[in-house]
């Protein structure tokens, strides 16, 4: 696998707080021991505790490198996504984290470097640089990188405008674009709360998309952020559709048509 730098400082006799900030992460058994046995942890308790499902599962079945994009408005999503993933790739697949935000404190620094295997996302003046390390890593083989391109959390459980640094970093690239739509999780952990509760979860994934005869001029990543963000809430619809019990009061699919500019993903 390549070596990209997020951070410069890669000593080993590094505070451990630090090593944990760098990216990429030198490999680590113990670590990777860890997170996957938190990982079936967390797979049983989504599925006690929330009765989580995932429909579209085959559309991950791939060795090809993968970005996955999807709503976003509750931690619980990030785990979600993680769960339809096999255990042996869960150590190349790389959540897209608020570097000020995931990175800044002892508790979550460890769940972002350690549980989940987060990339750190510069919001404040490192975006371009960010987004050339998800360049990077996409173009190794078997890679899977998570990105919501929100870029935060949905506060209403409404799906705001995508981002357009998600079509900056898959115009002209010969990527798998996946979309996913997760519903629940907002009514299960929404911001703000402390704990989640015992509420319905479902990922829907949607056929891979692929953005490889797209140029990369602002209208057209502009396009592409506001296409992927139709397909994420047509998954969503759809899926609503087809199970009559979830039918009405659904806010996530609630219509807001806007394109960002090039903030990250």
């Amino acid at each position: 696998m390549k070596k990209w730098r997020y951070d410069s400082a890669r000593d080993l006799d590094q505070a451990p707080l630090d090593r944990l900030r760098q990216f990429p992460r030198e490999p680590d058994m113990l670590v990777y021991g860890l997170r996957s046995i938190c990982a079936l942890m967390i797979r049983g308790l989504l599925r006690i505790y929330n009765g989580f499902e995932i429909v579209g599962h085959e559309n991950l079945r791939t060795n090809r490198s993968l970005v996955i994009v999807a709503n976003h408005c509750s931690h619980l999503d990030t785990l979600c996504i993680l769960a339809a993933l096999p255990l042996r790739k869960l150590h190349r697949a790389f959540p897209a984290a608020a570097s000020d935000y995931f990175f800044n404190r002892m508790h979550r620094l460890w769940a972002a470097a350690v549980l989940v295997n987060a990339l750190p996302f510069g919001r404040n003046g490192r975006t371009r640089a960010s987004l050339t390390i998800c360049s990077e890593l996409v173009a190794d083989p078997g890679t899977i990188l998570i990105i919501f391109p929100e870029g935060t959390r949905s506060t209403t459980g409404e799906i705001n405008e995508f981002k357009s640094g998600i079509g900056a970093l898959v115009a002209g690239r010969d990527v798998a674009v996946v979309p996913c739509f997760i519903e629940g999780s907002f009514r299960a952990w929404p911001k703000g709360k402390r704990l989640p509760r015992p509420r319905k979860v479902r990922l829907i994934v949607g056929p891979p998309r692929n953005y490889r005869t797209r140029n990369g001029d602002k209208t057209e990543i502009c396009a592409i952020a506001a296409e992927l963000r139709n397909a994420v809430i047509g998954l969503g619809e759809n899926g609503t559709r087809s199970d009559p019990a979830r039918r009405g009061g659904n806010a996530l699919l609630k219509p807001k048509i806007a394109f960002g500019e090039a903030d990250p993903p």
